[in-house]
């Protein structure tokens, strides 16, 4: 079975694709690195005019990051759109932007992040397809593998309808099905209890996170448990959650905390696939369907994310 989500069309080489800013502010630099690289990619790129504007640690005032969003989606010439970077400030657009006017021209949107926020938005509120990959000033710039860049363009041209993602352990097995949403676990966090929250029921989530105290990750997930969202759902993968400065003691305690916190779970769990911060980033479309099979170690996508 499918998911109901609405599949932008398959992008072709020579397309255009935006660049916006939607949240932290960039650097020009690192900036024009990512452009080149996704030019390279056989695409060219538009860049929103406002995408270098500064307002204190954002890419410019609230309304007009939206304004760059919302301009994206409508503009016909347009056929996907990345997001320069992350950081900060997604949160604070989701009330401006129009999804119903989204939902009418869907394009992929490529993010993660602090994109959490918009990915999860457009899949609940605007129903489409959205894909967790890598950014244009980030890991653009610092320049991905070309595993991870061919696997990108497969998916966004239609050439690839069928993958997996293998984890490096099972956390508690079992095999279950659901539709993929999910990101940066802070920010999943930070979406609870308002209008943009994910429905859990069923989903598989998928969560990851860079530069927490182990602490604060078990903080966070006792939150999502008690919230009713961890055994609402199919199943749980964990990508990479890398501890402040790469300690090996607070890596530890992270994954007893992950243990923990999921021992009672009657649902497939499984941690370390190569997606979100400090790994190859693979791109992975939420509100799609997968398979997880946690005692194999395997997520497997089970249908195209492009129409």
């Amino acid at each position: 079975m499918a998911s109901h989500r609405i599949k932008a069309p398959a992008l072709r080489a020579g397309d255009t694709v935006a660049v916006v800013a939607p949240a932290a502010a960039l650097e020009r630099s690192y900036l024009e690195r990512g452009v080149n690289a996704l030019n390279s990619m056989g695409f060219r790129v538009k860049v929103s005019e406002r995408v270098l504007d500064r307002a204190g640690v954002l890419a410019g005032p609230d309304a007009d990051r939206a304004a760059e969003v919302q301009a994206a989606f409508a503009d016909d010439s347009v056929r996907a759109i990345f997001a320069a970077r992350g950081g900060y400030g997604c949160g604070r657009i989701l009330p401006l932007l129009d999804f119903a006017a989204i939902r009418r021209t869907p394009k992929p949107f490529v993010g993660f992040s602090d994109e959490t926020f918009l990915l999860n938005a457009l899949v609940e509120k605007a129903g489409i397809v959205a894909f967790h990959g890598p950014m244009v000033a980030m890991d653009f710039a610092r320049g991905l593998s070309e595993r991870s860049t061919d696997h990108m363009r497969g998916l966004l041209c239609g050439e690839i309808s069928s993958f997996e993602l293998e984890a490096r352990e099972t956390v508690r097995p079992g095999v279950a099905q659901g539709e993929l949403i999910g990101g940066c676990l802070s920010v999943i966090v930070a979406m609870l209890a308002t209008p943009y929250a994910p429905d859990f029921r069923g989903k598989v989530i998928f969560l990851e996170d860079t530069g927490e105290r182990a602490y604060r990750i078990d903080r966070m997930l006792v939150q999502l448990r008690q919230s009713g969202a961890l055994s609402a759902a199919a199943a749980l993968v964990f990508g990479a959650i890398r501890p402040v400065d790469g300690s090996e003691a607070e890596s530890r305690a992270i994954a007893e905390f992950i243990s923990e916190q999921t021992a009672d779970l009657r649902i497939p769990v499984m941690a370390g696939i190569e997606a979100g911060h400090g790994t190859e980033n693979f791109t992975i479309p939420f509100g799609v369907r997968v398979r997880v099979d946690a005692s194999a170690r395997r997520m497997v996508f089970l249908e195209a994310p492009v129409s």
